[in-house]
Order: C-alpha cells, then sequence, then structure tokens
C-alpha cells in the first residue's frame, strides 16, 4: 500500500495499540503530530519538559503493558527525555522513545544541535534503531515486541528529519505476540524443590518482576499452602494484603530494621520475581541459602552468598512445581509475625493532635477510594508510604524505586489518569519534587485532568537533612527549599491551591479537592521532625 512514512508511522503506532504520545514538539515532528492527530484513537500530549514525557509513557506503559512512546527533538530534547527513559530501563517499563536525527548525510557532521543519539541511548535501553523508508512497519513492530518482552524496558528509534514524506511501500507486518520465557531448566527446579522441602524457616520476598505478572493469585497460594511469611520489596506492594497473617513488611523503607526481625530469622530466602533494581539480596539476606524464581536469571554475589537454585524462565511453570511438593509444619512463630507487624504499624500511627507526614498520608488514605492510584514521589515520606500504605493492587500505588528519580510523582499522576479515567488519581510529593515538575501541572490543567495533588511540605529535603545529622554533619547546609509560612498563591499555574497547617483544614481541604472535577493541590504545611525516627533504619 502506498503511503508515506508519517502515515505509516501513526498506523504502525495504533496497531501497538498506542493511545498517546507524550512529548514537546520541534519543526521535523509537526509532520508526525498531524499524521497522529489523524489518526483515530491517538493524541499528542504536549508537556513541559521532556523528562516529564519519558515518565508518563513509562507509566503508560506500566498500566497498560503496551508501550508508552514518548519524543523529542535533537539535542536538548534528547538528552532531557533521557531521565525518564531511565525510569522506563529500571522501572522495568516498556516504552518506545523517538527523537530527531539529523539526515544521513549530516549525521558525522559537526552541526548545531547534532550528538550521536545512538550512542546516548544504548546503555539506557534495550535496543537502538533507526527509522527508514520501506520499514517502518517492521521496525517499530519489532522494537515494541523488545520493550514488552520478558523483562520490559524502552527501546530507542531515531527519526532521520528528511525522511516524513518519503514514500514508505511496504507489506502490513503482522504484530508478533511478545516473547516470553520458557521453563527454567529441570536440574533447577529440581534444585529449588531439594531446598525448600530442607528448609524449616522458608521465607517469600515477593520483587518488581512478580508484581508486573499475572501470578498474583498464584503467588498467594503458594504462601498460603506453605504458610510461609512474605517480605516485599517496595514495588511489589500490592501483591498480598497487608492485614493477611503471614504479611510481614517492605523491605529497605520505613522501620525496616522491626521487618528484619522477621526476614533474619529465615534458614532459606525464595525470591520471587525478585528484582536488585530496588535492593540487593545481599544488602539484607543473613548467610542462607537463595532461590532465585524469575524470568531473568540471578544478581548475586556469590562468594558472600550461596545461591541454592536459579530457577530462570517461565515462573508460572516454576510455580506449580513448587505448589507440587507437599506442605509440612514448619517452625514459625505465627502470632510472633503478627505482633512485630502491628508493632510496626503503631509506631507509623501518627499521635494525637499531630499534624506531621504521617497525618497527611493517613488523611488521604481515608478519603481516597481504595482502588484509587497514589503516585508518589522520592524523598523521605516514599519510605513512610512504602512500608505503611495500604494496597489493594500493585497498580494501585506508582513510584520509581529502580530509578529513583526526584519529580517522577506529578508526571506520573497525569500518565496515570489518562490510562485509568476511571479511577480517582492523587498525588504526594514532596517540596524538592514539587519544584523539579511544577510545570507538568500546567499539562494537568490544560487537559482538566482531576488529580489531588497533595504537597508535602516541610521547606527542606529532608532525607539529606537526616543523612547529615547521621554523619553529624551540619545538618540542613544545602537543603532548605522553602521559607516555612509562606503558601503558594490561591492558583499555581491556574490551579486552585488550598494551604492548610493543622489536621481540621487538612480533612476539609480533602474533602473539598476530590470533590472537584479538575486539578487541585493541597498545601500541606507540616513538621517534617516525625521523619527522624522512622526512615534509613537499615534492613535488620
Amino acid at each position: 500500500m502506498k503511503m508515506t512514512v508519517v502515515q505509516k508511522f501513526a498506523e504502525s503506532l495504533k496497531k501497538i495499540g498506542v493511545r498517546y504520545v507524550f512529548g514537546v514538539p520541534s519543526g521535523s515532528m509537526i509532520d508526525y503530530m498531524e499524521a497522529i492527530r489523524e489518526t483515530d484513537g491517538m493524541d499528542f500530549i504536549l508537556v513541559s519538559h521532556e523528562a516529564g514525557a519519558g515518565f508518563m509513557a513509562a507509566v503508560c506503559g506500566r498500566l497498560t503493558r503496551i508501550p508508552g512512546v514518548c519524543f523529542a527533538t535533537f539535542g536538548p530534547g534528547a538528552t532531557n527525555v533521557t531521565t525518564g527513559v531511565g525510569a522506563a530501563l529500571l522501572d522495568r517499563n516498556p516504552v518506545l522513545v523517538f527523537t530527531d536525527e539529523l539526515p544521513e548525510r549530516l549525521r558525522h557532521r559537526t552541526a548545531q544541535m547534532n550528538i550521536d543519539h545512538g550512542a546516548l541511548f544504548k546503555p539506557l535501553t534495550k535496543a537502538v534503531f533507526r527509522l527508514m523508508p520501506g520499514k517502518v512497519g517492521k521496525i517499530l513492530f519489532e522494537a515494541a515486541g523488545l520493550a514488552v518482552g520478558n523483562q520490559p524496558g524502552p527501546v530507542y528509534v531515531g527519526v532521520p528529519s528528511d525522511i516524513a514524506s518519503q514514500e514508505s511501500r511496504e507489506p502490513d507486518p503482522v504484530l508478533p505476540p511478545a516473547p516470553g520465557p520458557g521453563p527454567a531448566a529441570p536440574p533447577a527446579v529440581k534444585a529449588m524443590q531439594e531446598a525448600v522441602s530442607k528448609a524449616k524457616k522458608p521465607l517469600l520476598v515477593l520483587g518488581l518482576m512478580a508484581a508486573q505478572s499475572h501470578l498474583k493469585p498464584l503467588i498467594q497460594k503458594v504462601a498460603e499452602q506453605f504458610q510461609m511469611p512474605v517480605v516485599l520489596t517496595p514495588m511489589a506492594k500490592g501483591l498480598i494484603s497487608e492485614d493477611h497473617p503471614l504479611y510481614t513488611g517492605v523491605l529497605n523503607h520505613a522501620l525496616a530494621h522491626m521487618v528484619g526481625r522477621t526476614h533474619q530469622q529465615a534458614d532459606l530466602v525464595i525470591g520471587i520475581g525478585y528484582d536488585p533494581v530496588e535492593v540487593n539480596y545481599e544488602d539484607w539476606v543473613s548467610p542462607v541459602p537463595i532461590v532465585h524464581i524469575s524470568p531473568v536469571p540471578a544478581d548475586l554475589d556469590r562468594d558472600s552468598h550461596e545461591l541454592a537454585a536459579d530457577v530462570a524462565g517461565d515462573m508460572e511453570s516454576s510455580l506449580q512445581a513448587l505448589m507440587a511438593l507437599t506442605p509440612r509444619p514448619l517452625g514459625w512463630d505465627y502470632q510472633a509475625l503478627v505482633n512485630r507487624k502491628q508493632g510496626m504499624f503503631a509506631r507509623l500511627t501518627p499521635a494525637p493532635g499531630s499534624f506531621g507526614p504521617l497525618a497527611v498520608l493517613r488523611g488521604l488514605r481515608q478519603v481516597l477510594p481504595q482502588d484509587g492510584i497514589l503516585t508518589c514521589d522520592v524523598g523521605a515520606h516514599l519510605h513512610l508510604i512504602g512500608q505503611f500504605w495500604p494496597t489493594p493492587d500493585p497498580d494501585c500505588l506508582l513510584m520509581t524505586n529502580g530509578w529513583s528519580s526526584m519529580g517522577f510523582a506529578i508526571p506520573a499522576a497525569i500518565g496515570a489518569k489518562l490510562c485509568r479515567p476511571d479511577k480517582t488519581v492523587a498525588c504526594v510529593v514532596g517540596d524538592g519534587g514539587f519544584l523539579m515538575a511544577a510545570g507538568e501541572l500546567a499539562t494537568a490543567q490544560r487537559l482538566h485532568l482531576h488529580i489531588v495533588f497533595v504537597l508535602l511540605s516541610d521547606g527542606d529535603l529532608s532525607l539529606i537533612r537526616i543523612k547529615q545529622e547521621r554523619k553529624h554533619y551540619e545538618a540542613g547546609y544545602g537543603t532548605r527549599l522553602f521559607t516555612k509560612g509562606v503558601p503558594l498563591s490561591d492558583f499555581f499555574l491556574g490551579i486552585p491551591v488550598m494551604p492548610v497547617w493543622d489536621q481540621e483544614g487538612y480533612e476539609k481541604a480533602l474533602n473539598k479537592a476530590f470533590g472537584l472535577s479538575g486539578p487541585v493541590i493541597i498545601h500541606a504545611e507540616m513538621d517534617g521532625s516525625e521523619y527522624d525516627g522512622l526512615v534509613l533504619k537499615g534492613n535488620g
């Protein structure tokens, strides 16, 4: 069929299932934008900064399991978008990232805004392509398959600036099914079964790859059949309920040392979908054997820890092989597990009359529907959310804990609301993350997205201040952001702002904010000293 490159580009993205393309336009890109505009069911979303485009695309990939898409121009546009692309890489989200590139005759010349984009994106993506007439659909379909396959991530496609209107005669390619891993090797499965059969206190640890699977019911059956306690990495929250008797807590977040009182008793650690991009095994596992069940092989220091079984392959068949074992009584004191968890949650309950981060977060959890989506930024507040926030499903809590970039939460909330318009969406962001991504609030306002943005404002980079104190440095040096007592104006970029200083005012603001139809900011000025006794406690 006779089509131009831009027409084939838009048609191929639609066949892949893409709904939104996020970016900042360039002169070369406007041809592609017009093709997107003319394609039913697709929209170009203008953002304020290319990093926001990358974050939004990553969240769309996470929620839909279809590659999110972002587009940037030469040079500075490309370098800006890399921050969001990095999140897609290390948070394991499928994304297609496009940038302008110079025509072939100029690629290796000295020219304005010209760098080697392929070299820039190579360490940040799973693969690098360059679009060309006659192969547009083939390239995009191959890139999309790589993005969603096995361990999801971003794929880069450079777009030469002189090919948009060229004819692209090519057959209609067939979008292949996402490649998946085959079954794990039989010796590894047998080693897993032997290790689990011998253990008296086996412990399950659920990771990022488990959260992105469709195996939540099976994983819970494994825990319940064998009565194994469960710990989570932060991005695996939602795989098992916080009130489940086998749930023991989250690694590396608030009061993690209390979770450590359980996992340090284990004589075998079984990682399901465990991804060390959040925390390495050897950073918390005592010197006991490890069974690793994942689509990808274990990344482990074999000098310090024993890998009893590396069960790399299809997780469902591996877990079914585990379920084939006959359960037997274990040595865990289950009442002690519950008591430790309850003691931890008690410490994460705000004191009566206080108005610190715990009170702000607890108040939000009471108002946000259980199936609502919360996005949260990087900072001290993330450690509290990661440990206590009741999460019914992994897609209900969106954070970046592999890439861990500040400025994530605001664009993530926009991406989430676009992908899940029927869900209530809230965003929690600290002072630092707010300042990094405040421009994207204009995007939320322009699209009239009903998102409640809660700004946890103590005027400080609290996590850095606490680390300074732990090293006996001058606490607060280089960490002050806002002058306390000076609220934002009544409107910020056209968005209403509700300043609050106490619990009563906060509760009224929450009820009003969730009743509105567009974006709203709750500026919660509170005391950040509450963080000091809760975060950076180690894993035990």
